[in-house]
């Protein structure tokens, strides 16, 4: 009854899904069209008075040639018997006395009688009045007569989903509205009066029960539709209930909101609007913030051991088995979503917990998706003691296995580790860009290990002559012999323990966990995804901007399943100069923000310092090891378990690690003031670090001088380095310039 507006991606491959870009609306018309000449379109086709009529118009539609004229006839007359909002129109379209009149049918009201938490469908009368003028509101669905112009549905209007899925919704039944409340399973009652949130309606509605049969999950194609228009919708609510938020929220500086109140300023002329924070996952705070953290392990620990790839295996036995009889794996994305998650929970535990690469001191992974739409996540582990180069070949493998004494991983590796062939031998591969792999296949036959100067080594493959296995594959319907230089490294253990691509790389470059944190993050290609703003600085509008979504992702995001995930935890600690922390105000209580500084992370750890000898013992990046950081009280407080610190009775520490954030040297004295941070131990205040043999100096940067840390250029030396760590070229490039 609506039409279904967005970018759909098309890509090839075997795996089919529903994948869009930009954003995604739902149009309605008017009922009848404006000249008798025009041909009917959606909603119009209803009010055909010949119901053959309505059927050759439907069988007649672009694309719908080759469906079973029988089936339409089925279902044209199932609607008209059975969904209230066809008969709804239908009834009203005969009530409507001219075409000035409008058929609105409201976005709060539910049927006499009927509670706001069923399914309602709705009637005429109950939920929709005949109107003459404009008395509506902004959410409700206003149907003229006779019109050439498309009105949008609004994404929280009760007959969103109905008016777009009339199979799914056979009866007219009511979608998601924001007025919806939790209610007790059992009983009934609402919940705390809480409201239900569109995320937990429509994983409801996608859950698999017992002796209760789902509609949805048999819909195939239009599941996969349906499943990442009302992600859209969850992502659209969420990111509406942030922007009108926005213009009540302000930040600034404490020292300038301070200085404003006392000066009587305008409150209104100070401050700047609140952005997309960090905590909204997916944003480029989010994604930065997360990369800096990342970033952390390396300092600490160095760079990573191994970089693992998992693929998701449509023809895993746990995904096979749960389709019904006709279904195929791209119908079940909700089966596949859920089966690789348990997947990669298991392959966490197995690297982790059952250490089989020996005991680990730190790992972060990231989920994402193909082109085929099949998820995959990206694993960084960190051991405990480092692997030897003459230890990778022990664990991990570029070769064909023996058909005969190992069958089993001969036949995974030559169904799943296989890339391509591409090069001269199908230069039409899709890894293929200006005549080379993009891969850097075929690789080189060498008959043992060595490291490569790209942090990664050059794995032993055996060429033919040197005893190396080969097999034959099909190539654009030709039978062709090829050797090692195709084969993806694995480890042969985890190979036949999940039965998937999973490649197995040691790596001793941090440019492994930037390609993880930055690449793997870095968003999709521009495309409009939401309604364009004029300003060029809005973070709402340029996230919604180039994100592509696919049916599997969907689905992962409506069921809650992690998309990143890493240990230990890492403590953001801010830097800021003497009341210039960060201040959250609105225009009402401006002036009580103004009367006492906020406390932070750095504010307590001088407090703590001041009051707690063992914290006097600590640099600042070393706070969280023993200490938590309380964001309701905003103050440290020293940890109840962990390992006992010897000698310090009650002090326990744990793996956490404490992150400072970074300051461009342009911001000169908090710059300085961070280079203090990390050379001073128990600093209580702001002028104890400016403090040095008890003279009080007048600048951070003088005291850096006086404790000799300027004496040479190591400071920027250090600065570069973390840099090149943590920053991308670009980043790099300005620094230098400094």
């Amino acid at each position: 009854m609506t039409s279904f507006g967005a970018n759909i991606i098309r890509e090839g491959g075997f795996m089919q899904t529903c994948k869009i870009q930009g954003q995604i609306y739902h149009l309605h018309g008017s009922m009848v069209p404006t000249t008798p000449d025009e041909p009917h379109q959606f909603l119009q086709i209803y009010f055909i008075s010949s119901m053959v009529d309505q059927l050759n118009v439907r069988c007649n539609i672009q694309g719908a040639q080759q469906l079973k004229r029988r089936i339409i006839e089925q279902l044209q007359a199932f609607f008209h018997a059975n969904n209230a909002v066809v008969n709804m129109f239908k009834t009203a379209l005969e009530r409507m006395p001219s075409d000035t009149h409008k058929f609105v049918i409201r976005a709060d009201c539910t049927p006499t009688g009927e509670h706001v938490r069923r399914f309602n469908a709705p009637t005429v009368n109950d939920v929709a009045a005949i109107i003459v003028g404009d008395p509506t509101k902004s959410r409700d669905i206003v149907v003229q007569r006779r019109s050439n112009i498309m009105h949008r549905v609004n994404e929280t209007h009760r007959l969103y989903d109905a008016l777009q899925y009339p199979i799914i919704y056979w009866q007219g039944q009511d979608g998601y509205d924001i007025t919806l409340k939790m209610v007790d399973p059992i009983t009934g009652v609402s919940t705390n009066n809480k409201n239900l949130s569109a995320m937990n309606y429509y994983a409801y509605r996608m859950m698999i029960r017992t002796h209760e049969e789902n509609v949805i999950l048999k819909c195939g194609r239009l599941f996969q539709q349906f499943a990442v228009d009302m992600y859209v919708k969850v992502e659209t609510e969420r990111l509406a209930f942030i922007r009108f938020n926005q213009p009540k929220l302000r930040s600034e500086d404490y020292i300038h909101l301070r200085d404003a109140i006392h000066s009587d300023g305008d409150v209104q002329n100070i401050g700047r609007l609140t952005v997309l924070p960090s905590t909204y996952i997916g944003s480029s705070r989010h994604m930065h913030e997360y990369a800096q953290a990342a970033m952390t392990y390396v300092r600490n620990y160095g760079t990573p051991d191994l970089f693992i790839t998992v693929t998701c295996n449509p023809k895993w036995t746990e995904i096979e088995r749960e389709l019904e009889p006709g279904q195929k794996p791209q119908d079940r994305h909700d089966i596949i979503a859920r089966v690789f998650q348990q997947k990669l929970k298991v392959m966490m535990d197995v690297l982790t917990k059952y250490r089989i690469f020996g005991d680990t001191r730190c790992y972060m992974y990231s989920v994402e998706w193909q082109k085929r739409g099949l998820p995959h996540a990206h694993i960084l582990i960190w051991l405990l003691n480092k692997l030897h180069s003459n230890e990778v070949d022990d664990i991990i493998s570029a070769e064909i296995p023996d058909p005969v004494t190992d069958p089993r991983l001969h036949d995974i590796v030559t169904t799943q580790m296989v890339h391509g062939p591409c090069g001269a031998l199908n230069p039409l591969s899709p890894c293929m860009a200006d005549g080379k792999c993009t891969k850097r296949y075929p690789r080189p036959l060498v008959a043992e290990t060595v490291t490569g100067n790209d942090g990664y080594p050059v794995y032993r493959r055996r060429s033919k002559e040197d005893n190396g296995r080969t097999i034959k594959v099909k190539v654009q319907n030709q039978e062709i012999e090829i050797g090692n230089e195709f084969i993806v490294p694995y480890c042969p253990l985890l190979s036949r323990i999940f039965k998937t691509h999973a490649n197995v790389e040691s790596c001793h470059s941090a440019k492994s966990i930037k390609y993880l944190c930055k690449y793997v993050t870095k968003g999709s290609d521009m495309a409009v995804f939401g309604i364009a703003s004029e300003n060029v600085n809005d973070e709402i509008s340029n996230f919604q901007m180039g994100r592509y979504v696919s049916t599997n992702e969907a689905l992962w995001r409506l069921l809650s399943f992690q998309i990143h995930e890493r240990y230990p935890t890492v403590v953001h600690l801010a830097v800021h100069l003497e009341n210039g922390q960060r201040v959250y105000f609105t225009e009402a209580n401006a002036a009580q923000r103004a009367e006492r500084p906020p406390s932070t992370t750095l504010t307590s750890f001088f407090a703590m310092c001041e009051s707690d000898p063992f914290a006097a013992t600590l640099m600042y990046v070393e706070m969280p090891k023993y200490y938590t950081w309380n964001q309701s009280t905003k103050k440290f407080q020293r940890r109840k378990q962990g390992t006992p610190v010897p000698d310090w009775p009650q002090v326990f520490s744990t793996d956490a690690l404490g992150r400072m954030y970074t300051v461009h040297p342009r911001n000169d004295e908090c710059f300085y003031l961070r280079l203090l941070l990390v050379n001073v131990r128990g600093p209580i205040s702001f002028a104890h670090l400016k403090t040095v043999n008890g003279h009080q100096c007048q600048t951070y940067r003088e005291a850096c001088q006086l404790l000799g840390l300027l004496e040479n250029d190591s400071h920027w030396d250090l600065t570069l380095a973390d840099s090149v760590v943590s920053s991308n070229a670009y980043q790099i490039r300005t620094l230098a310039l400094q």
